[in-house]
């Protein structure tokens, strides 16, 4: 049995990485090979059970957090896959790409370090795959089957499609990529999530009767009015990606590209589709327009590419190392973080390794805050050959007077976050929808919308959000459509459509 007081024996560890340089040379996971945490040495058992867990409120999945913990940390590893994946379709996704909102509102972290939650939740979904307890669950159909179309085959989509095939619904998912998997196969890069686990998790669907249909554009291959004709219900699921633009001269330059372009083409290369990408960074000085995950992924890809200087630009000031007042204790507070891009970004600055050799680029200038972007200027060929910026004002975020300044640049990359789906896609009209003031489709809280059988989930309803609103959005949105196809549900529904991030 686990130490019961070892949150106050057992400092916090994270799982290891493998060394910044080392990583600037290939495209692999950030994580060093084979070092598991240690859940059983004590990180698990740090979880203190607390009477009222407030990581439970912070994850909109409502992940069973002490139980799993308290498992793991007892070496019952196969009963705490079970707790984890009770609650969580995709935790191979999540240990991953999650920043983490429970470890916030973790109560070690009211004055100190909180349960590494994401850490002991990645190696327990990792163990199930190696261990072969999360294997395929199709269903015992009975009754009349009933057809469901997903559209959309991010982790809103695929969340929707496992639990309604789960529930025996035929369920087809039409994604208009020519793979599966939306953001999680052409917007993450692989140093973060190697897609080889997103064909597994696939494949896993695909023997428990979900079928996929690539390359097949709902709205143009195949109509609103033939889905509605053909399917018992519709689920919309097609993420959000209408781009934030500058209001800024130069924006339509050659050399200026949205930052999902930029990361679409890159993981081409990695699919094997291209030998290089068209939007390479290689030998270029590159711009990065925004401070959020986006940008670090492509600050990461740059660096990886061979860029000759990377600069991030934030509009935002740096933010505290800390909570500030403002922020306190559980919420998810807007603190100074540095992602693994930024540490192999710093790695690239401190110059070459013990051995001498440089690795990655010759340059990093690193992350600049309070800069908004002015314009977008060409060189004689037309081509971007400027980034004109300035220092901005707290208030309004304005340029702040006689603080222009230019950085050179061959390729900018605009991550500045995304409104909602492309308002022009024809599926919309064909199917009666309309998008909200805010960019994202109307709906009801229930999901479902104002057309009889067609409901809406994750960031196509709820605007850009994190990839934990989206599982939990895909399994409320099926727990929605079976009640509406069976007049009850079995499946758990652990959001409402309104429900928003834990704030003060």
């Amino acid at each position: 049995m686990a130490e019961r007081m070892a949150f106050l024996t057992t400092p916090r560890a994270e799982r290891e990485r493998r060394d910044a340089r080392e990583r600037l040379g290939d495209w692999r996971e950030v994580y060093r090979p084979g070092a598991l945490l240690p859940v059983v040495g004590g990180q698990a058992a740090r979880c203190m059970d607390c009477g009222l867990p407030f990581c439970h409120a912070a994850c909109p999945l409502g992940n069973l957090v002490p139980e799993w913990n308290r498992l793991a940390a007892d070496g019952d590893w196969r009963a705490a896959a079970a707790r984890l994946l009770a609650t969580n379709n995709f935790p191979e996704f999540t240990g991953r790409l999650c920043p983490a909102p429970c470890e916030s509102a973790c109560v070690l972290a009211i004055d100190g370090a909180a349960v590494t939650i994401k850490n002991v939740e990645l190696a327990i979904a990792d163990r199930a795959w190696e261990e072969g307890w999360d294997g395929p669950l199709p269903p015992e159909r009975r009754g009349a089957v009933r057809r469901v179309a997903v559209i959309g085959s991010g982790p809103a989509g695929l969340a929707a499609a496992q639990q309604l095939t789960r529930a025996g619904h035929a369920t087809t998912v039409y994604e208009r990529a020519d793979r599966p998997g939306g953001l999680l196969r052409y917007g993450i890069p692989p140093f973060r999530l190697e897609k080889h686990r997103l064909d597994r998790r696939l494949d896993q669907l695909r023997a428990e009767g979900t079928e996929f249909r690539t390359g097949v554009w709902a709205g143009r291959d195949v109509t609103g009015e033939r889905l509605r004709a053909e399917y018992d219900a519709v689920v919309v699921a097609v993420g959000a990606a209408a781009w934030r633009e500058p209001a800024v001269p130069g924006l339509r330059l050659p050399g200026v590209h949205p930052a999902l372009e930029y990361l679409t083409w890159a993981n081409r290369v990695d699919e094997g589709d291209l030998a290089a990408s068209p939007l390479s960074a290689e030998g270029r000085r590159v711009v990065i327009v925004g401070g959020g995950d986006t940008a670090a992924d492509c600050l990461g890809t740059a660096l990886r590419q061979g860029a000759a200087a990377v600069t991030q630009l934030d509009i935002n000031p740096c933010p505290p190392q800390g909570r500030a007042p403002e922020q306190p204790w559980p919420v998810h507070p807007k603190v100074y973080r540095e992602t693994t891009s930024h540490e192999e970004s710093g790695a690239v600055a401190a110059g070459p390794g013990p051995s001498g050799a440089e690795s990655g680029p010759s340059a990093a200038d690193g992350r600049v805050f309070e800069a908004v972007t002015v314009g977008f200027e060409p060189g004689p060929d037309g081509r971007l050959a400027v980034v004109r910026l300035a220092s901005c004002e707290a208030d309004d975020r304005s340029p702040r007077a006689g603080t222009e300044r230019v950085l050179p640049a061959q390729l900018a990359l605009l991550a500045l976050g995304f409104t909602g789906p492309e308002p022009d896609q024809p599926l919309f009209a064909q199917l009666g929808l309309g998008l909200g003031p805010e960019g994202a489709l109307e709906r009801d809280d229930g999901f479902g919308t104002a057309v009889d059988g067609v409901f809406v989930a994750g960031d196509a309803g709820r605007g850009q959000s994190l990839i934990v609103w989206a599982i939990a959005e895909g399994r409320a949105a099926a727990a929605a459509v079976d009640r509406y196809l069976r007049g009850r549900t079995e499946l758990p529904a652990p959001v409402r459509a309104s429900a928003r991030t834990l704030t003060l």
